[in-house]
């Protein structure tokens, strides 16, 4: 039996240590860790944690929206887990699936922490509405634009560089560079 640890972060300027530390405190020899929306259910870490774990093993997270932020996929994920013989454990809730009481908090805690999210998502939707009609949210600056002329520079210093190339020396995605030459072209 191993007692096999996951710690996510959404965003690379937010510290894994409390979670690393909580976890090691929770008797978790190995930990998988990563920084990434719980949005995306393609996780690379979360990938390979589920294909790691043997019968008998147990994962444990800190917080349950650390591993899924929908009822769904974190059912899936639990479904997972019991048909390969692995226990799912929250710290902060002091949760266990490997109890019948377990399992059903489980799926009612889950449920609420969806809800929660629509909630938190909905008022955010309502302020940036209201921000807007106020004059004071013009959303997110249009990075790639402002990089149009690097572009031309670059195609014009080296007609064979590919456009990958472009959007990595610019830090911008493919797409914008397509966009841009599409918008000069035109």
């Amino acid at each position: 039996m191993v007692n096999i640890g996951y710690a996510r972060v959404s965003t690379d300027g937010q510290s894994l240590d409390i979670q690393l530390e909580q976890l090691q405190k929770g008797g978790c020899s190995k930990i998988f860790q990563e920084k990434i929306s719980g949005a995306k259910q393609d996780r690379p870490q979360l990938g390979a944690l589920l294909d790691y774990v043997r019968e008998g093993d147990i994962v444990t997270v800190c917080k349950l929206d650390r591993i899924a932020r929908s009822t769904k996929h974190l059912l899936e994920i639990v479904d997972h887990l019991e048909i390969n013989g692995v226990a799912f454990k929250v710290l902060n809730i002091n949760l266990d699936t490997s109890t019948p009481t377990g399992k059903l908090m489980l799926t009612m805690l889950g449920a609420i922490a969806e809800f929660e999210r629509s909630l938190m998502l909905e008022r955010q939707k309502e302020g940036i509405e209201k921000a807007k009609k106020a004059g004071r949210y013009k959303g997110r600056k249009a990075t790639a634009k402002e990089k149009a002329p690097l572009v031309q520079e670059l195609i014009q210093k080296n007609p064979k560089i590919t456009k990958q190339a472009i959007a990595d020396e610019l830090e911008i995605g493919v797409a914008s560079v397509y966009r841009i030459l599409q918008e000069v072209n035109n």
